[in-house]
């Protein structure tokens, strides 16, 4: 794979996209519901291609490989745990969709804000939703990095792919909202899930076929095939990082606010049923990735150089490979966009809307807008840190932003809970899993998801229980949520 093929590569990808994006533009973005949330009118199959284009990213295959690189088949477990979260959204999705539709709320903090009648809870929501969010949006950049550095054998550093995802996420956003990110996804998300698979079939061949394939890893290292394996799985580490990637449709924001966007509950339900069956072939596909580096290079010191390595390897032909390393750079690109897109609405809505008295939507807008290249440079700055192991920094990231989520379940079914309760489900458990992982502890043994989302229940309930309920606006909110939901149906 020669430096040059790589560049081409790359040019014709942003051609072909940048092209989409434009071509997605459609009436005018000039308010807030229009322009992140596309006037609540995309449909099933864009909206299926476009959650499984934001949902996997870097992650899967350099940050899924990495873990099966590292630990096994306990990384199969873990991402399965994954995909029966999204069930979540079988359940909560449908009163997302009414409740946006009833209300008119752009974010999910909007919708908690007004749920528990406090401005605070919003903005305090919206502020842990980024503090916690442009790590993992770094995280993305990183793998972009590592892969056109690891592709190009160094011809290209670690830093230009991280400019270059950089550039890209804000052009796709800034074109046309996320109109431009959804289609613009579409494309990414069939890219890879194809070129992926094929490069998958032919490693596996290369290796000697399923058969031989398992055979060479239980010769060289049968404890990858077990459970904890080489340990890197003992039982409250796979705890530790399964629980809050079980949560991940309701805690990241990212995810949740595209449950605003379907044009109906039917297709809500295609998108549903699009990503599971995209997420399963594509969880298959890293993990398989992950093994196979595993046989053909046993020591490398950074797990995440294990994808680079396959695409460049003999197994894999030149143009092939590229184009995989196209559609993983894709991936990466679509979450940070979509991310760059939320983290600018929750700041502009839930932050600005609420403390200036220049809150008109128009002016929310602009707000947004001017906000998404300072989310992009953060991020950055943190990509440049390069630290290693992306699938754990992304776990840490869901950790911190588990602790919205008993708030998310009493909006819709707890009457009694309060601001109070979760304005300090919140803080407490958030600065307590930042000061976790920044010291990198684990009080009891436990790793900071878990104690996030068990210190949020507690304080949520017994805070809630403690104080006075909006009883009036719980009881219209709830009402009214139950009423849509059989006006839907």
């Amino acid at each position: 794979m020669t430096t040059a093929l790589i560049w081409w590569a790359i040019g014709i990808y942003i051609v072909i996209a940048l092209l989409i994006a434009y071509l997605s533009r459609s009436g005018k973005q000039n308010n807030m519901e229009s322009y992140f949330l596309g006037d609540r009118k995309l449909g099933g199959f864009v909206s299926a291609l476009s959650y499984s284009a934001t949902t996997y990213s870097a992650f899967m295959l350099v940050g899924l490989a990495g873990l099966t690189y590292n630990g096994g088949v306990g990384a199969l477990g873990f991402e399965l745990i994954y995909l029966m979260g999204v069930s979540l959204v079988a359940f909560f999705g449908p009163r997302f969709w009414v409740a946006g539709k009833k209300y008119g709320y752009v974010t999910p903090s909007e919708m908690l804000g007004d749920r528990y009648n406090s401005k605070s809870v919003a903005i305090t929501v919206a502020i842990t939703n980024c503090l916690f969010l442009i790590p993992y949006s770094a995280v993305q950049l990183s793998g972009v990095g590592y892969l056109l550095q690891g592709v190009s054998n160094n011809a290209i550093p670690y830093t230009s792919g991280v400019w270059i995802a950089t550039i890209l996420a804000l052009i796709f956003s800034f074109v046309a909202g996320i109109r431009s990110v959804a289609w613009t996804d579409s494309l990414q998300s069939l890219f890879m899930i194809v070129s992926s698979t094929v490069v998958v079939i032919v490693l596996v061949n290369g290796l000697g076929g399923f058969s031989g394939f398992f055979e060479k890893i239980e010769a060289a290292q049968p404890e990858s095939l077990t459970v904890p394996g080489n340990g890197f799985f003992s039982f409250f580490a796979f705890l530790g990082m399964t629980i809050p990637w079980f949560f991940f449709s309701l805690s990241n924001p990212q995810v949740s606010q595209r449950l605003y966007m379907p044009s109906s509950l039917k297709s809500m339900r295609f998108m549903l049923m699009g990503f599971l069956v995209f997420g399963f072939i594509y969880t298959l596909v890293a993990v398989i990735w992950g093994f196979s580096a595993s046989i053909m290079f046993p020591d490398l010191e950074n797990a995440d150089l294990a994808t680079p390595l396959v695409l460049s390897s003999d197994l894999v032909p030149p143009v092939l490979g590229v184009i995989v390393m196209v559609g993983i750079m894709a991936a990466a690109v679509s979450t940070i966009d979509s991310i760059l897109l939320t983290l600018s609405s929750l700041f502009a809505k839930d932050v600005y809307g609420n403390v200036s008295r220049k809150k008109s939507d128009r002016m929310q807008l602009r707000v947004g807008k001017i906000v998404i290249p300072i989310i992009a440079l953060l991020a950055y700055l943190f990509a440049e840190m390069e630290l290693n192991l992306i699938a754990v920094l992304s776990v840490a990231s869901s950790a911190g932003l588990i602790v919205v989520v008993p708030s998310i379940i009493g909006t819709f079914f707890w009457k009694r809970g309060t601001a109070a309760g979760a304005l300090v489900s919140v803080i407490i458990p958030g600065l307590f899993v930042i000061i976790v992982e920044f010291f990198q502890i684990k009080p009891l043994g436990l790793a900071s998801g878990l104690w996030g989302i068990i210190l949020a229940a507690i304080l949520f309930i017994g805070v809630s229980l403690a104080t006075k309920a909006p009883e009036e606006k719980a009881t219209e909110f709830l009402s009214n949520i139950k009423q849509e939901l059989k006006k839907a149906k």
